[in-house]
Formats: C-alpha cells, sequence, structure tokens
C-alpha cells in the first residue's frame, strides 16, 4: 500500500455550523452507493473524528498509516500502533482490545494517557489465538 495524504480545507462558515448541529444532534448514517452502512467501532470513530474537525471550522489533512508490505517485513520494524489500529489489525472491537491490555494479556506502552502497542505484540497474541483453536478442534475430533 503506498503512502497517501490528502488534505481538506476548512468548510465555509454556515456549512461548518450546519455539520456541528448534526454531529451534536446524533444523527451520525453513512449511505455507500445509496446503502446505510454501520461502520465498525475504529472506522466510526475516524470518520466523526474528522467530521467533528471540519465542524469545528478545522481544515483536516488524513494519511493512510499503513506500511508498504515491504517495510513492514523489514528487520527491527515493529510499529507502534493505536489501540484502534491494533483492534483493526487484530480483527476486534477497541473495548477487547482495551480490556485485553488491561488485563495484561497484550503489552501496552503509554504515551502519556495514551495507551501504544507494538505489532508484533498484536501477530503474537494472533497466533496464540490460532494455536488454542486449533488445539480445541483438534481435541473435540478425537
Amino acid at each position: 500500500m503506498s503512502q497517501r495524504t490528502t488534505t481538506t480545507q476548512a468548510l465555509p462558515g454556515k456549512d461548518a455550523k450546519a455539520l456541528a448541529r448534526a454531529l451534536a444532534a446524533g444523527d451520525v448514517t453513512v449511505f455507500v452507493d445509496g446503502t446505510a452502512l454501520r461502520l465498525p467501532p475504529a472506522a466510526r470513530d475516524a470518520v466523526l473524528d474528522l467530521l467533528g474537525r471540519l465542524g469545528a471550522g478545522e481544515a483536516v489533512s488524513i494519511s493512510s498509516a499503513a506500511a508498504p508490505a515491504s517495510a513492514a517485513a523489514a528487520p527491527g520494524h515493529d510499529p507502534l500502533l493505536t489501540t484502534s489500529q491494533a483492534a483493526t489489525a487484530a480483527g476486534i472491537s477497541h473495548t477487547y482490545l482495551r480490556n485485553l491490555t488491561d488485563a495484561g494479556i497484550i503489552p501496552v506502552e503509554y504515551r502519556g494517557t495514551h495507551r501504544r502497542i507494538r505489532m508484533s505484540d498484536v501477530e503474537s497474541w494472533l497466533q496464540a489465538q490460532r494455536a488454542a483453536s486449533a488445539a480445541k478442534a483438534a481435541g473435540q475430533q478425537k
């Protein structure tokens, strides 16, 4: 995946106010090709953050966070992820990931009050989950 950045200028005053009112009402629905789509929590949070900033009259820049496959495989490359990125990588909810870090099952580092999780720790947890699932399946087949 190549790195891209997109910048959106601040909305005009009346558009920013209208968006801020809609967000305050809590009525947020995403339509893709005319179909209402329920976003996963991490995507919903990202979209609401973006819309909130636009509603506050801010210009916004968005860039992809995923490293190219060649960089991810490079020795010594172990990126720190936000909890949302780690939850997405693991295919679990943000809340479940937070519970796993609170229980010490997945190691976490703090940057101020923000949790950061190493990609290698997410991958290790996923491997352990797969191994436990395979062992359970093998035990049931006997």
